[in-house]
Formats: structure tokens, sequence, C-alpha cells
């Protein structure tokens, strides 16, 4: 126990020395660069397929696109903190109550750090063999208040780039409830560096980085508006691993483990419905038309999922339960995420309705299949993501969007290969880098907390705090 202590501290020490050495080198680099060119008009990225060159915008700010993507940076921001930690908190019992809410509060500092100095460069930097951006753009060098063409016209490139800050802030976050009661929260804060750097960051380059092998961006052309493969299904995929490596919580499932403050989840959830108007309707890149459609797509397809859910319980349960209800209204954010600028509302309606009952079906399958899932990251983010990816194959229409592309239901089945092909590769990527990460992890640092810690709970054992007296 000891040798591991040293170690935690050693690695959080190298940690700390990384975050504090980074900007010190890179300091010399960015005085010494002269501001970026000029760059010749391309066609802009966002969450749809680019645009014909011909038809390709200026790179010129636009205020009114550039205070709609500040606003929806900041809407994101509120789906982490304090939407997810909410929603995740009520859901704990009470004497992890603050070690849940810590994981996502520390989340959003420590990625913030993580994607200034390399994490941004990584995944829409400069593309090297469609795999992952390079260094170039280390420390927000070149990344400045003229716009990036290659992403988008009308905004200065530091406001795309703390928009998809907030992306990079969530995914990572979802994990957490997966492991939630149990995680040592040394080893979380190195799990979530590890993660970031080494499986979101090459997945978002591969899907929306300039030159990326599976999106539209010079890519195969796999759809994903603002992310069900990059960060719903990557993130269930890697809860999934993490939920089997780390082991069932002492006493599940014999012992009843239900939400402390059911309350506190609602309005959890409430925020993170308010919140993703910012996630989909923001991945416009503009204030247009198109932002608009992806708004009421995401509201309806929301709706109909949270009744969806409800119904099931309904039918299933006997009774319509509030936090099937809340959790319905999650699964079909999750589920119109990548479809949502793609779509009209009937389209989003049948997608809200599929999410609902296949994240419902996939929540009420866990004590069957044997895996503690803590929060059901694996049923409704994991599950709702694959639905989402693949509806978008069924149902994207170029007469919604005609920079995107039409799916199966539209005449081109070979849409829905397209997302099968992104949907395996995002597996592929989440379970065998979470493997390798976790794996390291368990040898040198430990995943759980001891059986005394974690029957004493996390916010004493971990933060030596009590939520309630």
């Amino acid at each position: 126990m000891e040798h591991r202590n040293i170690l935690n501290a050693a690695l959080l020490w190298t940690l700390s020395l990384i975050l504090v050495l980074v900007p010190i080198l890179t300091f010399a680099q960015e005085q010494s660069s002269s501001p970026p060119s000029a760059v010749a008009p391309a066609a802009p990225s966002t969450g749809a397929a680019p645009a014909s060159a011909a038809a390709a915008p200026q790179a010129k700010i636009d205020k009114g696109d550039n205070a709609w993507m500040l606003t929806s940076a900041a809407l994101v921001l509120m789906m982490t903190i304090p939407g997810l930690f909410l929603f995740y908190g009520g859901l704990v019992r009470g004497k992890n109550v603050l070690g849940t809410i810590m994981h996502s509060f520390i989340i959003v500092a420590l990625i913030s750090i993580q994607w200034v100095l390399w994490g941004y460069s990584l995944a829409f930097g400069p593309d090297q063999g469609g795999i992952i951006g390079s260094l170039a753009w280390l420390g927000l060098n070149g990344v400045g208040a003229d716009p990036n063409p290659d992403y988008a016209a009308t905004i200065p490139h530091q406001t795309f780039m703390i928009y998809q800050l907030m992306f990079a802030i969530i995914t990572p976050a979802l994990i957490t409830g997966t492991f939630a009661e149990r995680v040592k929260f040394s080893t979380f804060i190195v799990f979530i560096l590890l993660w970031a750097t080494f499986i979101y960051d090459p997945l978002a380059h591969w899907v929306w980085g300039k030159g990326g092998w599976m999106g539209v961006n010079g890519g195969m052309g796999a759809l994903d508006f603002a992310g069900g493969t990059v960060v719903h299904i990557s993130s269930g995929v890697s809860a999934l691993v993490a939920a089997l490596m780390f082991g069932k919580r002492i006493g599940y499932p014999q012992e009843a483990m239900p939400p402390h403050n059911l309350p506190l989840s609602v309005i959890g959830a409430s925020l993170l419905w308010v919140g993703w108007f910012g996630f989909n309707a923001g991945s416009a890149l503009a204030a247009d038309g198109l932002a608009t459609s992806a708004f009421v797509a995401t509201n309806t397809a929301t709706a109909a999922a949270t009744l969806s859910w409800m119904a099931m319980d309904w039918i299933f349960r006997g009774k319509p339960t509030v936090l099937g209800a809340a959790s319905g209204a999650v699964a079909g954010l999750v589920a119109i995420t990548p479809a949502s600028g793609f779509v009209g509302p009937i389209s989003a309606i049948w997608i809200g309705i599929a999410g609902g009952v296949v994240c419902s079906i996939a929540c009420s399958l866990k004590p069957k299949l044997g895996y503690d899932d803590s929060l059901d990251v694996v049923g409704v983010h994991g599950m709702g993501g694959i639905v989402g990816a693949l509806a978008t194959g069924l149902f994207a229409s170029k007469a919604v969007n005609p920079a995107g592309n039409d799916g199966l239901f539209f005449g081109n089945p070979g849409q829905l290969w397209i997302q099968f092909v992104a949907v395996i590769a995002t597996w592929i990527l989440a379970i065998v880098g979470t493997v390798v990460i976790l794996s390291i992890l368990k040898a040198i640092m430990g995943l759980r907390v001891t059986n005394e810690e974690e029957t004493m709970g996390l916010d004493l054992s971990q933060h030596n705090e009590r939520a309630y007296e």
C-alpha cells in the first residue's frame, strides 16, 4: 500500500510539472512567431459536410455568429457544471455526492489546461495521415482572433477552439458515472488526462479535424453533427470497459442503492436539456437557419424520448417514474446529437422514440448482464449514441442540409454503411485505448478505494468532507 501511495504522489507531481513546464516551453515560441498570415478562403467545416469551394464564404468575422458561438460554448459548459454533476450527484448515495460532483468540477479545470497546451492541437491541428493533428498549435500558438476557414470562416479561431473545448470537457465527465462510488481520486485524475489525450483527441480529429479519415472534412463522409461518435459512443463504450475492470460496488446488486436526492437529478437533467441547444444548434457554427433546424430537431427528439421512456415504465413497471422521464430526456438528447443538423422534425420524433425505447431496455438488462455501471452511462450514452449514429444513416436528408448527405430512407443506402463503419471504428479505439490505460493504472496505482474507504463513502475517504450534517 505504501509503495502505491508513493507512486500516486509521483504521478501527481509529474502531472503538475507538465502543466507548469509546457506553458514556459511554448512561451518563447509564441513570442517569436509572427501573427498568423491571411489564409485563402476555403470550405468551412461544421458538423455538416463542407460546401463546395466555390460557395465558401470569405473568412470574415460576423459579430452575430461570434456572439451565438460564445453563448453556445457557455451553454455546453453549463451541461457539465452544474448540469451533469447535479444529475449524477443526485443519483448516488448521500455519502458519495461530493465525490461525484468533484469529478465533473475538476474535469473542467483539468481538460481546460490540457486543451490549451496540447489537446486542441492534437484534435484540430494540421493533419498527420488522417489520424491525428500535429503539435503545430501547441499552447495555442497561431490560434488567435482571425478566423480559420478550414473550420469556421465567420468566427475567430479562438472562439471555435473554446467551443470545442466544452465538448472535450463533457465527454470524459460522462464516463465518471460508471465508476462512481468506488474510484480512487488520484487514479481518476490520471485516467482522465490519458483518456482525453489518447482517445478523445484522435477521435475528434478523425471525425471533425481537417483531413481526418472518418468525417466529411476530407474523410470517408461519416455524418456526426455534434458528437454521436466522438462524445457519446466513445464515452459509453469506455464506460463499459471501466465497469468491467473496476468491478462491482460492495453489496451490488443484493443491496438497494437508490438515488439519494432525485429532485437534484431532475434539476440536472433539465439543465442538460437547456444546455444541449448550445451543443447541437451551436454545431452549425453560425447563427443561421441550420442552427434553427438543429434546435427544433433537438427539442422534438428529446420530447419524444421523454414520453417513450415514460411509456416503457408505465407498461412494464406499472407506474410512470420521474427518474424514467428524466433519463428519457437525456437519452433523446444523446440520440439526436449526430443527426440534429441533418433531419427534420418528423424524423427527429422517430429518432427520439427509438432512443427512449432502446435505452430503457438497455438499462433494464444491466442486472441480467452482470456488470455494475453505477449511473447507466452504457445504457444511455453508449446505446443512445449508436441509435443516433445509425439513425443518421437512415434519416439524413439534403433537403434539410444540402451540405450533408441523404440517408437510406432518402435514396442513399451507402450512407448507412458509412455510419456503421464509423460506429465500429469508434468502438475499437475506445475499447482498446481504455483497456490499455486502465490496465497500466491498475498495475501502478490501483483503480478502487479500499473496502473500508468505499463503505465510509468517497466524500470522507477521498475529500474529508460531508455533503450533509
